[in-house]
């Protein structure tokens, strides 16, 4: 057999096995389900292990330059956030049933109408799981101190603390794990996530009774604050792209 077939056969058993590891830790940590890794077939790679939206929470999504300001702005109360793979996309759990409410909220801020790069995912969905942030003894795997785990409070959490792109955490054996989506806020397994998240309160804030807990912003400050950022980011863009492309005048 070829080295080449042969090193595909190791590529694919070795990520078989961190997907079933991963999984475990989804599933019996969490409590989350999960929808199993895909093989790839020659020149066609595999789908990765994802987690199923709509039943624990749903995710709010937007690019990750507007995610990281929003990031600061909100500080280190709120639920778990993750990384796309490509790196590209912030994802923001928050209560399930969020999803529906995206477009009402939108149109009662006044953002509606409006391209902002904001999208929700709710029931029968999924997103890519993460690399789990922390490695329990169900699965021993070496990642790097750039993947953010549990990072100051007082600090831009998960945007700024890694010295490595967060999207290539280290496999044990040394290799990487090009484009694998990440967490920049991780649950914590034996936890109960579910009343940490962002969700659709009458007051402002949760009363940690079933959505919004532990200080984390309601659904609406958090997508006012969302579309606030994802308008600007998307302005900045334009105005990088103005000045990079307008030609140069000489007098």
């Amino acid at each position: 057999m070829p080295s080449e077939e042969r090193c595909a056969e190791r590529r694919e058993d070795r990520e078989d096995r961190d997907a079933r590891r991963y999984a475990e830790w989804y599933e019996d940590g969490l409590g989350w389900p999960t929808v199993p890794r895909v093989p790839g077939v020659p020149g066609v790679p595999g789908v990765p292990l994802r987690l199923v939206i709509g039943v624990r929470f749903d995710v709010l999504e937007l690019p990750a330059d507007a995610g990281a300001a929003l990031l600061r702005r909100i500080g280190p109360a709120c639920g778990p956030v993750a990384l796309s793979g490509c790196g590209g996309l912030t994802r923001l759990l928050v209560a399930e049933g969020s999803a529906d409410e995206l477009p009402g909220l939108l149109d009662w801020l006044d953002w509606g109408g409006i391209a902002l790069g904001l999208a929700a995912l709710g029931a029968g969905g999924l997103m890519t799981a993460p690399v789990p942030a922390v490695a329990p003894a169900a699965v021993p795997m070496a990642l790097p101190a750039t993947v953010p785990v549990a990072a100051p409070a007082a600090a831009p959490v998960g945007v700024t603390v890694p010295v490595r792109s967060p999207a290539s955490p280290r496999r044990a054996g040394g290799a990487t794990a090009q484009g694998a989506a990440v967490w920049l806020r991780p649950p914590v397994p034996g936890r109960e996530v579910e009343p940490t998240l962002p969700a659709l309160t009458l007051s402002g804030r949760g009363d940690g009774n079933g959505g919004s807990g532990g200080g984390a912003p309601d659904l609406v400050r958090l997508v006012d604050a969302a579309a606030t950022e994802c308008h600007r980011a998307r302005l900045l863009r334009g105005n990088m792209f103005r000045t990079n492309t307008q030609p140069l005048a000489f007098s």
